[in-house]
């Protein structure tokens, strides 16, 4: 099953999903807003059903939010008419083919999603290209090459195979830090390593 067609057929059980940890989940939020004004343009790559840029709406311009699943997208575009949030404009795309002028964003989020991208490196640099010089790039990524006993690697292909999960990749911090560093990014603020948590990291593109 390829990515879009399991994405689409997860879209409405995702959406009734709860958030695991809701604490972590706000203080990301906060520590994201410190790097939006009233003028912030931001992309969010792998948007899901919108919630995330959602709740950045009111601090911002606007927001670009992408994925690669139409059926997500048409949620997001639900809950942000819902919550009468006009700024937020939803359109498919994967971080692979998504096209926009370079410089175009003070923010891009990549939110859960390059531990599900088969080329890390090519990903950042295309994000950091995207970003207007001084514009910072957050993401929180699940760090799963980093766990000493992984079940997922049995897990996963096992899920994979029962149309239950999406092609996986078992991402280091220490690869996701070095990624960035190629791409010209400067780590500007990260939550201290925590177990099982994802990375959550902010980088700049210097100006």
């Amino acid at each position: 099953m390829d990515a879009e067609k399991f994405w689409n057929n997860a879209a409405e059980k995702y959406a009734k999903s709860s958030i695991g940890n809701e604490t972590v989940y706000r203080e990301k939020l906060d520590a994201t807003q410190k790097y939006f004004n009233a003028e912030s343009v931001v992309l969010e790559l792998g948007c899901g059903t919108g919630t995330t840029s959602i709740h950045h709406a009111p601090l911002v311009k606007h927001i670009l939010a992408t994925d690669i699943s139409n059926s997500m997208l048409d949620i997001g575009r639900s809950r942000a008419k819902e919550a009468g949030i006009g700024n937020v404009s939803f359109q498919q795309a994967t971080v692979e083919n998504f096209e926009s002028d370079p410089s175009s964003f003070d923010v891009v989020l990549v939110l859960n999603i390059l531990h599900l991208i088969d080329d890390l490196d090519t990903a950042v640099k295309k994000a950091s290209k995207l970003l207007k010089p001084g514009g910072f790039l957050v993401t929180s990524t699940p760090c799963l090459g980093d766990v000493l006993f992984n079940y997922y690697r049995i897990l996963i292909p096992l899920l994979r195979l029962l149309g239950k999960a999406p092609p996986v990749h078992y991402v280091k911090r220490s690869e996701l830090e070095r990624s960035f560093a190629d791409a010209g990014l400067e780590i500007d603020f990260q939550r201290p390593p925590a177990k099982g948590e994802a990375a959550f990291i902010v980088v700049k593109k210097p100006i």
